[in-house]
């Protein structure tokens, strides 16, 4: 391998590790019990959510209509066991609640799924730009006294650290912002 790639990937590691420790020294943010609405139509609070867990992931979707953050979330499946073993996972769309849960359960996802409509959960955590919601996750943690607090967030977007298969494709020939996922194949 070129030494000149071994040298950038060593240098990204060490990023990575001034970026983790950097995130570990941000302060909290509260947040308030948002209520968003499950797949039935029913009102569901922030809180509720976390199910057993202290820790929580929520996945800041645009919906049904893109196929970039259909992909993110089609990762997720295989990972879900494995985030749930310490974090509950949600995934938040704008989508209405009875898209969201026919497209979720189309798609196999088993995580809890809700929509934000209506809500300013969105806008508030900062995924949404002129009026339009964007992809990324929100990290929070419930504190015994029952207070939610957001540890960290990151956006989502092609070439970013969620979805491997951005990596992939810049170990083959050409660019790798040049293909697009899809739906089916």
């Amino acid at each position: 391998m070129n030494d000149t790639v071994r040298d950038i990937e060593r240098q990204l590691g060490e990023l990575k590790k001034k970026l983790a420790a950097a995130r570990a020294g941000v302060k909290p943010e509260p947040v308030s019990d948002w209520v968003l609405t499950d797949t039935a139509g029913g009102a569901i609070r922030l809180s509720d959510l976390f199910g057993p867990r202290r820790e929580m992931l929520v996945i800041h979707n645009m919906g049904k209509r893109c196929v970039y953050c259909t992909m993110w979330a089609d990762g997720l499946v295989s990972l879900r066991t494995h985030i749930e073993s310490r974090a509950s996972l949600v995934l938040a769309s704008p989508d209405p609640p009875e898209v969201v849960g026919e497209f979720s359960r189309g798609r196999g996802w088993a995580f809890r799924c809700v929509s934000t409509v209506g809500s300013g959960f969105t806008k508030a955590m900062g995924f949404e730009h002129n009026g339009s919601p964007m992809p990324g996750v929100s990290a929070f943690v419930k504190r015994d006294d029952g207070a939610i607090v957001r540890t960290g967030s990151a956006p989502f977007g092609p070439g970013d650290e969620f979805n491997p298969v951005w990596h992939f494709w810049e170990l083959l020939p050409g660019d790798p912002l040049g293909w697009a996922p899809r739906y089916q194949y």
